[in-house]
């Protein structure tokens, strides 16, 4: 398989089109957490309950042919990192990978982690803002399982988790926000508080415990008891457009009050990227950011509106070492995402 063809097969749906409000928002998820009655959470589990759990699960998606069922001991760390990456599972599930899976829908739009925190945790994540769509599939996936599996419910507090903060709906509903207008002015710390108080999470790139690069937030839901789904989705909705119109107020108030400065730092950040022979990741973060910015602003032209997400995935550490075929020290990873990034922006 050739480095390009390895691309191809390694990107998933989210990132792949730009989707709605794109300009903003990357991605859209939805997450739902379910446990087995009469099974111990997986963190007091034992060994033959956990794998109980795994079989019943795989049994109730059997009939669905675009689901794949692996066990995580199949998978390479490699394997396992990258799916982190991709955002199809969490960092904490691979730590210990005995006795779980992860079932994956043909295009990654649908993966569900099995014996993470909970039992089950069902995922839809895709492009732009879609927040309801996202919650209809994650609802007709929850009806297919749980029409073959008993799920721990109690009819006053809900669905029954190892958390307590997601009994309830046992939904987390995010979106994934590229906000550099908001950062250049000075306005993204006053924002994202004011969610906060409101009642919503603002974590960085890879959810809880991580830092906000390339201007990159997540938002998501605190409440998951006493709201309905739809409530939840209408009130995240309400909150991300708010967002939107403040970090578009914000990129235009740059265009107006300091353009020649604005198009200078996009074309350093554009002309970087298309020529370095050493990128490190954190810095690929940050000029993606002000080249997806000038995409946007249409300063920059020529590009797919999606390159930055494409970009963001593809020099990760576990990409380029899918991409390259083999492993990678520090400076050699350096290098191959220098290389890799130019050619996606010479369209090699």
């Amino acid at each position: 398989m050739t480095p390009q063809e390895r691309i191809e097969a390694l990107l998933c749906h989210w990132a792949k089109v730009h989707g709605e409000q794109g300009d903003v928002v990357l991605s859209s998820r939805v997450r739902l957490a379910r446990n087995l009655r009469g099974i111990p959470f997986p963190a007091r589990g034992q060994d033959a309950q956990l794998e109980a759990v795994v079989a019943a699960v795989e049994k109730a998606v059997a009939r669905v042919s675009s689901f794949k069922l692996t066990k995580l001991e199949a998978l390479s760390p490699l394997d396992r990192l990258v799916l982190v990456e991709k955002h199809l599972v969490s960092p904490q599930f691979i730590e210990n990978p005995t006795h779980r899976a992860v079932i994956l829908r043909a295009d990654e739009a649908v993966s569900i982690m099995v014996n993470e925190e909970d039992h089950l945790r069902i995922q839809v994540i895709l492009p732009g803002l879609a927040l309801q769509e996202a919650w209809r599939v994650a609802d007709e996936i929850d009806d297919l399982c749980e029409a073959h599996l008993d799920y721990a419910f109690d009819e006053r507090r809900g669905y029954l988790t190892a958390c307590p903060t997601n009994v309830g709906t046992g939904m987390r509903a995010s979106v994934m926000l590229h906000l550099p207008g908001l950062i250049l002015v000075d306005q993204a710390r006053k924002v994202l508080a004011a969610l906060g108080h409101l009642g919503f999470n603002v974590r960085g790139l890879y959810g809880e415990g991580s830092e906000a690069h390339g201007g990159i937030f997540q938002l998501s839901n605190q409440v998951t008891l006493g709201k309905t789904e739809e409530e939840t989705i209408n009130t995240m909705l309400s909150a991300c457009r708010q967002v939107i119109d403040h970090e578009r107020a914000a990129r235009q108030a740059l265009l107006r009050d300091a353009r020649l400065q604005l198009e200078d730092r996009i074309w350093r950040s554009y002309g970087i990227l298309a020529s370095c022979r050493l990128l490190s990741s954190e810095e690929a973060l940050r000029l993606l950011s002000d080249l997806k910015l000038g995409l946007d602003l249409g300063l920059i032209s020529g590009l797919p509106p999606q390159l930055m997400k494409e970009l963001l995935l593809l020099t990760r550490v576990g990409f380029l070492q899918k991409i390259v075929g083999k492993e990678l020290g520090p400076s050699e990873r350096d290098y191959y995402r220098a290389a890799l990034v130019g050619e996606r922006l010479r369209g090699e």
